[in-house]
């Protein structure tokens, strides 16, 4: 392999434009540099972009999730109110993404860079935490569960822990093949799949109209809508669950912002931010009627019990065996998509981490070869939805893999939305104008306000017998800030002792492969420069 290209940096603020736009002195740092023209082509259009989010929101969650949520709120009414609720919440994530995104428009990987550029100090910290959190929890296991359970239930084959995990397993790496081989076919892939997601969707809203209407066998749709909020739960807990599986139902509204570079547009800000509304809206909509649909046509006491598989319900109650036979079908259509959608946008991020210099062999996971796709990344995240699937016990995979991830995620949109003032003060202190899509400080404001309500309420303990799992309910709380305290941990010795007790101190330098594909790439500096090493290994 040739030499790469480098130059050295220490550490200091990071710019507030594209650091490919300006000359930046030595001692200056651009954390991960920007690639221009992108490696990975520009293969998302407008619509590519809308599909790419519909795909990734309209997976698992709402086929799987209401029967849960009705378990922790207890009420029809505070069920309903939850899909009006969350959407609010998403808009409000939507502006202040746009916004971060107009500040750095030819970096992919959205969070990663966002985050890089308000938290520089502590040195590395921010960065290192987001990167190792991204990294184990970038799996998409709790839709491969959910495709192996409504598969099963389709062909009427019984549902153990092995023949789950098999059937998992399997789709893992049919998707993550497909994502592999070429961006173009997956995305490609992404729209068919999300059109045939979105009709899917249509036609159970058009069933649920057609049971209000009495026109099904359901002899009394609307039995579930008197007293529509008797049995309300007002534990803190339960309704921070709820929250938490709202919250999952609509992650996926950003995905388009994780491709950011790759948008074949003269604007591809306002174009993503275009598709996250147009997303947004459409999939507000569809949801909330759904839900609807499942209340008018299945009672309330086989929803909180279902599960996830409320919807095969619904068309057992609406359809007979017919119904409940086909319906399975579509729902494993549907989690297979968003698998797809969701690899092409976490592979990018991952990519990033890796440009960051924070992973091993960073050339490895920038690289584009041999296929013109991130290949490094997308083969990284299989590894770990297979290990996720088979580690935890089949019966509460789901629900604790799903809450697990969301914990520190959590932390970071925490961190992000704050993270906008912080920019917006270091631009004026530097003399740069405001963003043109600068998002109104209450919808910050708001989006903190539900990061960190979802941070608080999970540590209230649950009514008896609504726990989403079998063992502790907070566990995944713990977990959670168990990884992030290994990060503290781990960044303290890496940035603090071992520089010291070793006496060098860490300097980044920019490196070009061969491949074109541009990675900072962290080193130990000696007193000589014939000591100096990589800190981490370089293929």
């Amino acid at each position: 392999m040739s030499s790469p290209k480098a130059r050295r940096m220490s550490i200091g603020f990071p710019p507030l434009v594209d650091p490919t736009e300006v000359e930046y002195p030595a001692n200056h740092v651009v954390g991960a540099p920007s690639e221009r023209p992108d490696l990975l082509g520009h293969e998302v259009t407008l619509l590519s972009a809308i599909m790419l989010n519909v795909g990734q929101i309209t997976g698992s969650g709402i086929y799987s999730v209401p029967g849960v949520m009705l378990n922790s709120v207890g009420s029809v009414g505070l069920l309903l109110l939850y899909w009006v609720l969350g959407p609010i919440f998403a808009f409000a994530g939507l502006g202040i993404y746009s916004e971060l995104a107009s500040m750095f428009p030819h970096r992919s990987g959205a969070e990663v860079v966002y985050l890089e550029q308000a938290y520089p100090k502590p040195r590395f910290l921010v960065s290192t935490a987001f990167a190792v959190t991204t990294v184990l929890t970038s799996f998409s296991a709790s839709n491969a569960i959910v495709f192996a359970q409504y598969s099963l239930s389709a062909f009427d084959v019984p549902i153990t822990d092995k023949s789950q995990t098999l059937v998992a397993i399997g789709t893992v790496v049919l998707t993550v093949g497909s994502v592999a081989i070429s961006t173009k076919w997956a995305l490609r892939a992404v729209n068919v799949l999300s059109v045939f997601k979105i009709v899917s969707l249509v036609f159970i809203v058009m069933t649920g109209l057609a049971v209000l209407s009495g026109l099904t066998r359901i002899k009394d749709p609307w039995a579930n809508f008197h007293n529509l909020f008797e049995g309300s739960s007002g534990n803190p807990n339960a309704l921070a669950t709820a929250f938490v599986k709202t919250n999952h139902a609509f992650v996926g509204w950003h995905n388009a912002f994780n491709v950011l570079a790759e948008v074949r547009s003269k604007d591809p800000v306002r174009t993503v931010r275009k598709a996250g509304r147009i997303s947004l809206f459409l999939v507000t909509v569809l949801f909330l009627f759904i839900n609807i649909a499942y209340v008018a046509a299945v009672p309330r006491e086989e929803i909180r019990h279902s599960g996830q598989l409320v919807a095969v319900l619904f068309f057992r109650h609406v359809f007979g065996s017919t119904g409940s036979k086909i319906f399975p079908l579509l729902v494993a259509c549907s989690c297979f998509g968003n698998i797809i959608a969701v690899t092409i946008g976490q592979a990018r991020i991952i990519r990033e981490v890796a440009r960051q210099g924070l992973l091993p062999y960073p050339n490895f996971f920038s690289s584009i070869k041999p296929f013109g796709t991130p290949l490094g990344p997308v083969a990284l995240k299989g590894f770990l939805t297979i290990l996720v699937i088979v580690a935890i016990p089949a019966k509460d995979a789901f629900n604790f893999v799903l809450d697990l991830a969301s914990y520190p995620a959590m932390v970071f949109n925490s961190a992000m939305a704050a993270g906008v003032w912080i920019l917006r003060k270091r631009r004026t202190i530097a003399g740069l104008l405001p963003s043109t899509l600068q998002a109104r400080n209450s919808l910050v404001l708001l989006y903190l306000s539900s990061c960190i309500l979802l941070l608080v309420m999970p540590w209230v303990p649950p009514e008896p017998g609504h726990a989403d799992v079998s063992f502790w309910y907070a566990t995944y709380c713990v977990a959670g800030l168990g990884l992030l305290a290994c990060c503290g941990l781990y960044y303290w010795v890496w940035i603090i002792v071992l520089p010291k007790r070793g006496r060098y101190e860490i300097v980044e330098e920019i490196e070009e492969s061969p491949d074109g594909a541009r990675n900072t790439k962290l080193v130990r500096r000696y007193k000589t420069i014939s000591d100096q090493q990589p800190l981490l290994q370089s293929s």
